[in-house]
């Protein structure tokens, strides 16, 4: 009987430390800043979806395009039909390991995330720094990148080549929560 119960015992452990093994938010944010002579361009989107599997160190990360948010509608409009054709493309995506996640526990810790990004149908290995904690059962990111625009082949028209950065700075930030099915 005894033996029947321990069984028990670390079937159930087994299978409630499985339910806590892939972390989700739905709202994470990223936002992008250029600085640009005439005005800074910024814009905000808090509708990505980030999974991290803790079972085999990797994270994806879904992006819709359209979701980023200007301070003027025009710069919006010029963003997604001239630059990152939103229609055509209409997500960036990111999917990597996170190289020393072992390591991560209360105290913030900066983990290399090394993956494939997509933006604007083109990919690009990428390898950045970001800082990682585990707080109670949430797992925080957050960081910043810069990417080059042509590298992703976004191109930036003549008449205001002299008005946009060529490199973006983005910034990102998730609160990851245990996923229960």
């Amino acid at each position: 009987m005894k033996s029947i119960i321990t069984i028990l015992c670390c079937f159930l452990c087994a299978t409630m430390s499985t339910g806590q093994e892939r972390y989700l938010t739905k709202n994470g944010t990223i936002n992008f800043f250029s600085k640009a002579p005439i005005e800074n361009i910024t814009a905000d989107n808090n509708q990505v979806l980030s999974i991290i599997d803790a079972t085999n160190n990797q994270m994806a990360i879904s992006i819709l395009m359209k979701s980023f948010l200007f301070k003027k509608a025009l710069m919006q409009e010029h963003f997604n039909e001239n630059y990152v054709e939103s229609d055509k493309y209409p997500k960036a995506t990111f999917k990597g390991d996170l190289l020393n996640f072992d390591a991560v526990n209360e105290t913030v810790r900066v983990v290399k995330v090394k993956g494939i990004l997509t933006i604007h149908g083109i990919s690009k290995e990428i390898t950045i720094d970001a800082n990682m904690a585990k707080i109670k059962e949430a797992i925080l990111v957050d960081g910043e990148f810069i990417i080059n625009l042509a590298d992703f082949e976004i191109e930036i028209p003549a008449v205001v080549a002299n008005n946009i950065a060529k490199n973006i700075k983005v910034s990102f930030n998730f609160n990851h929560e245990p996923y229960n099915k």
